[in-house]
Formats: C-alpha cells, sequence, structure tokens
C-alpha cells in the first residue's frame, strides 16, 4: 500500500447505497452524484463514500449520512436509518425482537468496533440476529409493519425565514415549505439516538400506541407499576419467570424487576418494577403477549390497592349533650 494511502485505511468506498423505497423514490431513472470520503459517517465517524440524488419531482434532493458497514450492522436505510423490512425505528423493532444492541456508543470504541465488523460482513447483507425472538414480538412487527412507501417524508423541509420572520421574500421560487411547524416530542429527533435505538420520540409514539390499542394504556394512578400475566403455563415457575422476563427486556437492567409473585394454583404471576418508567417500557414491550415456555402469555396492567376502610373513631367520655 502506497504511504499517501496509508490514512485511509479503514475508509469505506461503495459503489450504490443501501436504501429503502420510500428514501429511493418512484422515480425509475434516478440519477446519483458519486463523492468518495465525502463525508465523515453520523456514527463511527469513518469517512465513507458519500451518494446524492432527487428522489422525485417536487421533492428535497437526499443523502446518506451513515456509511454501508453501520447501515449493515443494523439492517437500516443509509439516509432515514429505518429498518429495512418492516420500515420501522430500531428502537421499536429491537424491543419486539429482544435485541440488545452491541454497538459501542462511546467516541473511544466506535471506529474499533466498524473496522471489525467488515471483516464479519463479508458475503453477508446484515449481522441482525432475531433467532431468539418469540412469536409475539414477531406478530407485533407484522401489525406495526410499514410494507408501502411513504414519499411524502421525501418533502422539502420548512423554510427558516417563514418560521422566523412570518414570510419570506423569494415567494413561490423557495424550493422549502411556507409551513409553520408544529412544535411537539417529534421535533427533536437526531441520528445517533435513531440508530442505537434509545430514547427516539418516533419510536416512542409507535409503542406506546400499540400498547394502547392492545388494552395497555398506563392507568392515571401512577403508583402502579406492576403487570399481571395470566394463563401460564403449568410447567412455568418463579425462577424460570425471572430468566425469561429478564432476556424479553434486554434493553432494561435486571434490577428494575423488584419482585415476580407467582401463583400456581391460579396460573398467574405478578411482576413488580422499582419505577413506573420501566413498568411502562415492559408494557410496551408485551403489548402483544410475552413468551413463556412457547405458550404466548396475556399481559395486563396491575390494580390499585385498596384503600382500607379507616376504623371509627370511639366516643370521647363524658356528660352527654341535650339540645334545648
Amino acid at each position: 500500500m502506497p504511504k499517501a494511502d496509508l490514512n485511509k485505511a479503514g475508509w469505506e468506498q461503495g459503489d450504490f447505497p443501501i436504501l429503502c423505497e420510500t428514501c429511493l423514490g418512484d422515480n425509475a431513472f434516478v440519477r446519483m452524484s458519486k463523492q468518495e470520503y465525502g463525508r465523515e459517517c453520523g456514527t463511527c465517524n469513518r469517512p465513507f463514500t458519500v451518494f446524492r440524488w432527487n428522489p422525485g419531482q417536487g421533492m428535497r434532493f437526499k443523502t446518506t449520512v451513515i456509511c454501508q458497514t453501520c447501515a449493515k450492522v443494523k439492517n437500516v436505510c443509509q439516509t432515514c436509518l429505518l429498518d429495512l423490512v418492516y420500515g420501522l425505528p430500531v428502537q421499536v423493532r429491537d424491543t419486539a425482537l429482544a435485541v440488545k444492541s452491541k454497538a459501542p456508543s462511546s467516541d473511544i470504541n466506535r471506529e474499533y468496533y466498524a473496522q471489525n465488523m467488515e471483516g464479519q460482513l463479508e458475503g453477508s447483507k446484515s449481522l441482525l440476529d432475531a433467532s431468539g425472538s418469540g412469536s409475539a414480538g414477531k406478530e407485533m412487527l407484522k401489525q406495526l409493519a410499514r410494507t408501502d412507501p411513504y414519499y411524502k417524508r421525501n418533502r422539502p423541509h420548512v423554510c427558516t425565514f417563514f418560521t422566523k420572520e412570518g414570510g419570506c421574500k423569494r415567494g413561490t421560487e423557495c424550493p422549502y415549505r411556507h409551513e409553520v411547524p408544529e412544535k411537539n416530542a417529534l421535533s427533536n429527533q437526531n441520528i445517533r439516538d435513531r440508530y442505537y435505538g434509545r430514547n427516539d420520540p418516533v419510536a416512542r409514539k409507535i409503542l406506546s400506541g400499540h400498547a394502547a390499542s392492545q388494552g395497555l394504556q398506563p392507568p392515571e394512578d401512577t403508583n402502579i407499576t406492576s403487570l399481571f400475566l395470566s394463563s401460564l403455563p403449568d410447567s412455568a415457575t418463579e425462577q424460570s419467570l425471572r430468566a425469561t422476563l429478564v432476556t424479553s427486556l434486554p434493553n432494561l437492567q435486571p434490577k428494575v424487576f423488584r419482585s415476580i409473585v407467582h401463583v400456581a394454583k391460579s396460573r398467574c404471576a405478578f411482576v413488580n418494577f422499582t419505577d413506573r418508567s420501566s413498568a411502562e417500557r415492559a408494557a410496551e414491550a408485551w403489548a402483544s403477549g410475552v413468551d413463556i415456555d412457547g405458550i404466548t402469555v396475556a399481559v395486563k396492567w396491575g390494580r390499585s390497592k385498596p384503600v382500607g376502610a379507616q376504623k371509627p373513631v370511639p366516643p370521647i367520655a363524658g356528660p352527654s349533650t341535650v339540645e334545648t
């Protein structure tokens, strides 16, 4: 290798990007520009080959933001970072399939990890391993999957002059949309949270909506931090339940399980969590049920503890009062 190329060792070169159908657009004759080492990858910070194209008339130009190695590790699109099979955020897919992210998020290990993954990806399209997922998680993904392309996502961005100053001098020649954006939780999105599947507002909206549709809307009483599992298999024990439930929630620490009360006679169990947030994450992951010993078990929220009746106050000894 020439001395001038030593600094480029580990940099990525590609002939065609890894894209989903939505980002590619509905135009069968797409013209792309290619720039080798055009920018740093948004996740591993390694220079890679950047592609830029227009997905259709009236749409904005799109570009790749992560390298192909990082895209193959997570099986996502290089532009929108959504799953290539289901069209869902990484956090939704990993929650349903109980997949724990192995990619490091620290600046020290990201580039080293990406270089090691290149050797394992030779001859393979993806390193995503969903062999350990149960039927409940796969059924959940079938219900949430976005199979049809959503080209509205390729629209131009909102014009900043229009939003800040109330008008744009460019008028109809402005390549951006003249709309007032709605301020909500979806306004704060970033590449790394989407890629690593953590604190993604879009994923949180999808998971909470699905849980509500399955009857797992969080109760108003915030003191409720337990979930109820019914119709357990006869082979279930407290130890097997704990092992299975901890494995089904790889993104939660085992210490968030405060206790698991197994009632063998009634074939049910109460799963108590240390905080309300962890209970909500578990309810979202188990919205379509949880697989225990090959059987899909239904999950419901626990109920509030009944308030005990107050003891009557004994009468004070003394002379009776007579109205006159």
